[in-house]
């Protein structure tokens, strides 16, 4: 029996093969083909999973990643991140509404256990993994919400963590890993210099980095979010996903998700969600190849974004991610930081739901391709928010207006609120700036 009194589902993965030339691969950690360095993942005995497995017995389980638990790659019973996932599906009608959708939904990761952010769902994934291979010491290159569940997941799971981080990346998420202990590295470059520099670490001491050595094992940790919004949507897929895109996979393992689970056939239609992708335009070398019509994106040397979460400039899935993005008939598109701030401020006044910077990227990438007839009004629609605005307040610092300051007296209360009721705007400019202070 598992964590959870059901009963422990058999391993039903068939061994790794390359996603370039498909060669077989035992499992193992490792994440790239020795023929031609393509990038390895999970090859799955579909048709004993379609026999294993069904609607009701999946909606009899725990409401978390791991009701999906047939499709993700462990041999055991998990032992990391068992309360991951079972995030939100919001109607988000007052933001379709302003935005100009009819059937507007978010699936908000931002409220994920335990570090508000989809990473917890695979970081689960690669660390219970981990520990399988008997690992001792974990960790990763991350651009920061990856650090902060890499931290917390290794600590509620007695691992060493070593965490490799750009040196000038926000401080909440700094405070956010260093907090569990883990052993964090600010390094001088940018991430994809951290990257490069993790993958030499990984190999010299033997450790297990998710998103390297077990990037194939991490990166399938991302599906259950696509098979929670099937379910969430009575085991149907949307017409629209929108889906920020730092190194490219998650709008992949959606797009993977929608497909197995037709295969398996706990969906009675084929999936024909078209996907677009959302990225900084100062980190953009996804959406720029999708525009371009190249095959092969070009690297951004220099990231230039308030959204670091996004700011890859040579992503480990670009080939891949604009390949998807162009076959679903969807398209990619890249906004400015200052609409990325209006983004995020939307959907807190809007949904009530305080996104990081990449949830801003999202929702204004999906105004600006509604505007351009690239997104449909109609069509069932699903933004993916991967993380919380706790973790990137300064973003907004100046943008938010402050609290304005009163006597304790109702007289006082009452002057200022006629006022503001009179002359709105000249209450705002008058507290503007004084958050900081307050």
């Amino acid at each position: 029996m598992d964590h959870w009194g059901n009963a422990v589902a058999e391993s039903f993965v068939k061994g790794m093969k390359c996603r370039v030339c498909g060669k077989s691969y035992p499992v193992s950690p490792n994440n790239f083909c020795t023929d031609d360095f393509g990038p390895l993942e999970m090859d799955y005995d579909y048709e004993s999973i379609r026999e294993a497995i069904s609607r009701s017995k999946i909606e009899m389980r725990t409401w978390n990643m791991w009701r999906y638990r047939e499709f993700l790659p462990l041999d055991h019973e998990p032992t990391v991140g068992l309360h991951s996932g079972g995030t939100p599906l919001i109607k988000a009608t007052r933001l379709g509404k302003a935005l100009g959708f009819d059937d507007l939904y978010l699936k908000n990761d931002a409220v994920n256990f335990p570090t508000l952010s989809f990473k917890d769902r695979v970081v689960a994934v690669a660390l219970s993994k981990a520990k399988e291979f008997g690992l001792k010491t974990v960790g990763c290159a991350s651009t920061g919400n990856l650090a902060n569940s890499v931290a917390a997941n290794a600590a509620a799971a007695g691992l060493e963590s070593y965490i490799f981080v750009p040196a000038d990346l926000e401080k909440a998420k700094i405070l956010g890993t260093s907090i569990f202990g883990a052993k964090v590295y600010g390094v001088h470059g940018t991430y994809d210099e951290v990257n490069r520099l993790c993958t030499q670490v990984a190999f010299k001491f033997g450790w297990g980095f998710v998103n390297i050595n077990l990037r194939p094992f991490y990166a399938e940790g991302s599906k259950s979010m696509g098979f929670e919004i099937a379910e969430q949507l009575g085991w149907q897929t949307p017409d629209q996903v929108v889906s920020p895109m730092a190194g490219g996979a998650l709008i992949g393992k959606v797009h993977k998700a929608f497909q197995e689970a037709y295969k398996c056939g706990l969906l009675n239609q084929v999936p024909k969600t078209r996907f677009y992708g959302a990225q900084a335009t100062g980190c953009n070398p996804i959406t720029d190849a999708v525009k371009t019509n190249r095959d092969q994106h070009k690297p951004v040397k220099k990231p230039n974004t308030i959204c670091k979460s996004l700011a890859i400039g040579d992503p480990a899935d670009g080939f891949f991610a604009a390949k998807l993005i162009r076959d679903s008939g969807g398209w990619g598109e890249d906004v400015s930081d200052e609409e990325i701030r209006e983004g995020m401020i939307e959907l807190a006044e809007y949904e009530g739901v305080f996104a990081e910077t990449a949830g801003g990227t999202t929702v204004a990438v999906a105004r600006n391709l509604l505007q351009q007839g690239k997104l449909s009004p109609h069509g069932k629609t699903v933004l993916l928010i991967t993380g919380n605005g706790l973790k990137t307040q300064e973003a907004i610092m100046n943008n938010i207006e402050p609290p304005t300051h009163i006597a304790a007296t109702l007289d006082a209360f009452e002057a200022v609120h006629v006022q503001n009721q009179e002359f709105p705007s000249l209450v705002k400019n008058t507290n503007k700036g004084n958050l900081l202070g307050v």
